[in-house]
Order: structure tokens, then C-alpha cells, then sequence
């Protein structure tokens, strides 16, 4: 049974498990990530260097990248122009049915078996999703990470002692591919409070990549969303706005399920849509054939997938990971966490 500890984390109001439950004990106490000082520095771990200051000083400075602005319905997204639109979405649809860019359904059952579970899988994502917040990177890039994660160990036995290792080293590869000033390796040491040296990470992130071919690019349940909630916002009573928030924040609780790795990207991002309609406006039918027509999915095809996202925003799956809840608490996302919806979906919607 995996250890559980209650530790502060990046925002002193907020606590959650600590990431040290997915290994054994160290000799060494390893701090949380509130515990360290503000710009990931000790006094063991020696000067930086000016540029590694500024640098970081600028990341800080940035806006988030979910904070949109309220007026944005995505019309400067290179990927919602209305040209290639329509070949980009058939490129995405071919690309993620590939087998080599598919992790195995249960790999927890027919490679890592006593290794690690699916909770400790949720508990490292869960934590991923903290850094990513910290480091202000694109949510592309945490997707990116979870998909080299799941793919990695779809074929690749890891003890539980390097699947911290196995994510940190996975968010560095996704922040090299999609951020235009990506963390340094030392940063990624740091956020770990060193309990992996800069050898291990490079190792680990050659590991991934030599596994990976170098093919990097792999379409996630974002690449999808952005597309398909721009189809599904036609009724204007409900805010784009609001609509996209909320769709970000069931497309990240996507990422703790285990049980979703059996699904495709495009049907979660299609569920997802069902989803936001069904929770901006339950007395309507979330789903048309506009939608289906764009998707390629009725709402039958989506049953199994709308439920278990269902169950995930009723709080009844993961109660104790809290990181993307309290993420979408703030008002800046709308607090869609803690939106009221409907406790049950209607049958006849599906």
C-alpha cells in the first residue's frame, strides 16, 4: 500500500500528497516544493550564474499561459485557421490512432504488474501538473510529458523510486519541444530537492528519447479541444470563455485517470465538449450532428467516456489530488472546479 504524507506545497494554503508517497523512504528528507526559497536556491547548491537569475525572473513575470483573455474565442490560434483546418484535424486523427504513438491500455498490468499502481501514476501527474503551474509552461507541454510518461512505461519496467525521475524527466523533454525559453535541467533538479542529480535526469531524458525514436510530437487531448470546443460554442448565452475554461480543467483531470489511457485523445476531447455543454446547460441536448458531423463521434461512441469524466468532475475519483482543483479554484479560470452541475446525466442524452 502506497505511504501517504501530508505536506505544504507551492501555495501555503494548499495541501496535498507529497510526492516522496510514490517512493520508499529516503535517507535524506526530500522538502516539498513550498519549503524551498523562492528561486530554487540553497546554500548547498552553489551561485548561479546571472543569466540562470534573469531568466527566471522573466518566467515569473509572464502571465499564465490559461489566462486568457476574456474576449479570446481562439480566432489567433494557428491551429483553428479556417484553411487548413479541416486537413490539420484529419492529420491529428491519423496520427494519434499510429500504434507507436499509443501507450498500452494496461501496462500496469502486463509490464510494471508490482512495480508501481495506477495511484501512483495519479499522484506523480498530480504533482506534474504543480510544476508546470510554477514554471508557467503551456499546457501542451504537460500533456506532452503524461503522453512520454505512459508510452515509457508501456514498454519499460521502472522501480517506483525512478517514476519521479521518469516525469520530471519527461516535462523536460516536452518543455524543450514546445517552450521558447524551457527550464534548465538544473531547475528540474531543483524542483525535486536534488533527490536526482543532473546525470540522472539526462540519462533518464536520453532513455525517453532513444525510446521515443526523437519523434516528439504526439497529438493529446489538447490538440483536440482547442478544436472542438471552437465548434461546440454556438450558443451564445453561454461564455466562450467559461466554456474553454472548464474544458482545460476536465481535459487535466483526464490526466490522473489511469482508466483513460484506453481511450483516444479525440474521444476524450469530444466527451469533454458533451460535457461543457451538458454542464453550461442541462436542460438542453449537449450533443448534434454538427457535432458528430465534426467530431466523428456520436454520443453513443462517447457513453463510457462521458461517464468516467462524469464521475471524475463529481469529485467521486481522486478526492485526495487535489492540485487541479485548487488550480481551477481561482478566479482567474472562473473557479470552474466548483461550479454546480448536474449529479446525474440524463440517459436520454446518450
Amino acid at each position: 500500500m502506497v505511504r501517504k504524507e501530508n505536506l505544504p506545497t507551492i501555495a501555503a494554503s494548499k495541501k496535498r500528497f507529497a510526492i516522496s508517497a510514490i517512493s520508499s523512504p529516503m535517507k535524506r528528507k526530500r522538502r516539498a516544493l513550498a519549503e524551498l526559497p523562492p528561486a530554487f536556491t540553497n546554500a548547498a547548491h552553489g551561485p548561479r550564474t546571472r543569466s540562470r537569475v534573469q531568466k527566471e525572473e522573466k518566467r515569473r513575470s509572464k502571465p499564465a499561459p490559461d489566462e486568457l483573455s476574456s474576449n479570446d474565442n481562439g480566432e489567433d490560434d494557428p491551429q483553428l485557421c479556417v484553411p487548413y483546418a479541416a486537413d490539420i484535424l484529419a492529420y491529428l486523427r491519423f496520427m494519434e490512432a499510429e500504434q507507436k504513438r499509443r501507450p498500452m491500455g494496461n501496462y500496469m498490468e502486463k509490464v510494471q504488474k508490482n512495480n508501481i499502481s495506477a495511484n501512483m501514476r495519479g499522484i506523480l501527474v498530480d504533482w506534474l501538473v504543480e510544476v508546470a503551474e510554477e514554471y508557467k509552461l503551456v499546457p501542451d507541454t504537460l500533456y506532452l510529458a503524461v503522453s512520454y510518461v505512459d508510452r515509457f512505461l508501456s514498454c519499460n519496467t521502472v522501480d517506483k523510486q525512478k517514476l519521479q525521475l521518469l516525469g520530471i524527466s519527461s516535462l523536460l523533454i516536452a518543455s524543450k519541444y514546445e517552450e521558447i525559453e524551457p527550464p534548465n535541467v538544473e531547475d528540474f533538479c531543483d524542483i525535486t530537492d536534488n533527490t536526482y542529480t543532473k546525470k540522472e535526469v539526462v540519462e533518464m531524458e536520453a532513455n525517453i528519447l532513444k525510446f521515443l525514436n526523437f519523434e516528439m510530437g504526439n497529438p493529446t487531448v489538447k490538440s483536440f479541444l482547442r478544436n472542438f470546443i471552437k465548434a461546440g460554442a454556438e450558443d451564445k448565452k453561454c461564455s466562450y470563455f467559461q466554456s474553454d475554461l472548464l474544458a482545460n480543467y476536465l481535459a487535466e483531470l483526464s490526466l490522473l485517470d489511469y482508466d483513460c489511457i484506453r481511450f483516444l485523445p479525440s474521444m476524450i476531447a469530444a466527451s469533454i465538449v458533451f460535457l461543457v455543454r451538458f454542464s453550461m446547460n442541462p436542460n438542453r441536448q449537449p450533443w448534434n450532428s454538427k457535432l458528430q458531423e465534426h467530431t466523428g463521434y456520436s454520443s453513443s461512441d462517447l457513453k463510457d467516456c462521458i461517464f468516467a469524466l462524469h464521475n471524475m468532475q463529481m469529485n467521486l475519483k481522486f478526492s485526495s489530488l487535489t492540485a487541479i482543483r485548487e488550480k481551477y479554484k481561482q478566479q482567474k479560470f472562473k473557479a470552474v472546479s466548483i461550479m454546480i452541475v448536474p449529479p446525474e446525466i440524463p440517459i436520454f442524452y446518450i
